[in-house]
Parts: C-alpha cells; structure tokens; sequence
C-alpha cells in the first residue's frame, strides 16, 4: 500500500491480522491462534482485511489513507456544496437575537409581532410594548395608536390597563392596581357621588371629580358630559356618573365619541356589561340602589376584566359608529 505500513507477507492468516493490528491500529491485538480459525465454516481474505484495517487506522489519524472501498478513502466522509443563503439554518442564538432586536420589533412577549410603540405617523402597540409593564399595571397608549389582538389577549392575560388612544385601544382591560375614574353626578345623585369618592379611595383607586359640588338643581347631560370626555381623551381609566334613575347620564355619556356607558342595577349587569361590552363608564340610578347594592355594583364594574377577543369584535362595531365615513 503507498504511504501505509510494509506489506504483510508471508505467514499464517492469524499473523497476518495481528501485524496488521499492531502497525495500523498501534496497539497490541489479543493473539489468534491458527487452530480458532481451523473451526470456521467460511475463508477469509486476510489480506483485504488488513489493507482496510491499516487504511481506516490511518484516516483515523489525519495521515491520509488506502483505498479500500470503491476507491473511497477509508473514515468519515463529508460531500460540502454550495448552500442557498435562504436555506442555511440560523442557530438559536443569532435568532433570538435577531427577534429580540429593537430593528425587528419583536421579542418574547410580542411572539413575532412588528411595530413601534411610538413616534411619528400612527404607533402600531405590540404585545411586545409590554414588556416593561408590570402585571396590573397601566399602560399610556400614544394618541391615535392602533392595538394588536394580540397585544389586547397579553393585556388581558395580565390585567393591564390600556388608556388613551382612539376606538378600542382606549379601552382599560380593568382589575388594575389603581385606577383613575372620573365621577360625575347631578343634585339627585350628589349624596351618592360623595358616597363613590369614598369607597373609591378604599379600593385603592382615585377619584377625579366632575361635579356637581351641591345638590343645587342642575342638568344631568352637562356632568356626563364632563366624566365622558375625561375618559375619552385618556385622563381618567373609567368613569362614574349617578342620577335619579341612571338613564339620562347613560344616554348623554354615550353621545361622547368612545364612551360606552352603560346603566347597571346588579353585579350581574355590572360583570356583563364589562366583560361583554367592554363598557368604561358605570351609570347608577339612585331610585333602584341603596349604598350597599351601588358599592357591589362599583366593585364589581371595576375589578372585572374585559372579555375575550370575540366581544371586542362586537364592540368594535359600535365604536365605528362614531368614526366619520
């Protein structure tokens, strides 16, 4: 064999395989006596069997080898050819840096979505743009922002608020830690208003007051007005307005664009109308509430979460009613 050891030569087949051994391999073979291969029922090419052996020793160790199969040097065998750049396989380190780069828009949170969450023109809010929010916190939507489903199913799933914004983007998911809410009566439901702002505070939230400050006679339309437009525009997360029997407020509240009031008697309608109707202003009629129904009523509006995505289709649709074209 060229490059390889001497030739084995004469001798028994035994001796042959253990030279083969010894110079190829380089270690010293356990010693095969003739009458062992007396006994099998098959001959052997030992010297084929060395020549493989000495090439396959050799490729082992870098040194260049026989041909001892099909031309074929013996050891592994790699065939390298060219490799569409679209095709190479990237490794997990060089992808999650490329998706968690701020070029990319995406990370774990955000599961592959794009965008920004703020600047110029109209900000696309991820999932990702949650990130540095903690859960049950409050997230300040940009002016005219556009809100990802999957962004609202995070904020959900974490009992984040989203204020500000147009459309459902301002819409708070509820259950957050503390909360701003507007507060708003006429002279019918001043004593009750007052009553509000005080289990507000025992709740953990603020209460921003609208007025009236008496319970001198004044018109119901002009404060549910006034807490509409505070949680519309982004300064207040949810609204409170009380009248006599909660129906007027109701209907004025929602001439506000982006307002979804709505008149609750029950903790049952007060789940219903947060979960279903994704409502951000809490209407109470004091005809039908004594102090204690009306603070169920409240805790429960507040503390419940906006429901799944399908109701927030729905309520889209009514939100586009006040979307000019």
């Amino acid at each position: 064999m060229e490059g390889g050891p001497e030739p084995l030569g004469g001798g028994t087949g035994a001796q042959q395989i253990h030279a083969a051994g010894r110079t190829a391999i380089g270690y010293t073979a356990a010693p095969v006596s003739p009458g062992d291969l007396h006994h099998a029922p098959m001959s052997f090419d030992f010297k084929a069997i060395a020549r493989r052996a000495a090439g396959r020793a050799r490729a082992a160790r870098g040194l260049g080898g026989g041909e001892p199969d099909g031309g074929r040097p013996g050891g592994i065998h790699v065939t390298l050819g060219p490799c569409d750049e679209s095709d190479r396989p990237a490794g997990r380190a060089a992808r999650d840096a490329v998706e968690r780069s701020p070029e990319s828009g995406t990370g774990e949170s955000g599961a592959g979505e794009g965008g920004s969450c703020e600047g110029p023109g109209t900000p696309l809010v991820t999932a990702n743009c949650l990130g540095k929010v903690a859960d049950g916190g409050v997230f300040e939507l940009p002016a005219g922002s556009l809100v990802t489903p999957l962004c609202r199913e995070e904020a959900h799933r974490r009992r984040i608020s989203l204020v500000g914004g147009r459309g459902l983007s301002q819409l708070p998911v509820g259950g957050a830690a503390s909360l701003r809410v507007a507060v708003g009566s006429d002279h019918g439901g001043f004593a009750m208003k007052e009553q509000v702002k005080e289990w507000l505070a025992e709740l953990g939230h603020r209460a921003l007051d609208q007025g009236t400050f008496d319970q001198t006679a004044v018109d119901y339309p002009d404060y549910a007005r006034k807490v509409g437009e505070a949680v519309a525009n982004g300064n207040c997360h949810f609204g409170v307005c009380i009248d006599g029997a909660g129906l007027g407020s109701t209907m004025a509240a929602n001439r506000v664009p982006g307002i979804l009031a709505a008149n609750c008697w029950d903790e049952r309608t007060a789940h219903n109308a947060r979960e279903h109707n994704y409502a951000n202003v809490l209407v109470l009629g004091t005809g039908g509430l004594d102090d204690e129904g009306a603070r169920r009523v409240l805790s429960t509006f507040l503390s419940t979460p906006s429901g799944a995505a399908r109701h927030g289709r729905r309520v889209d649709k009514i939100l586009a009613m006040d979307r000019p074209g």
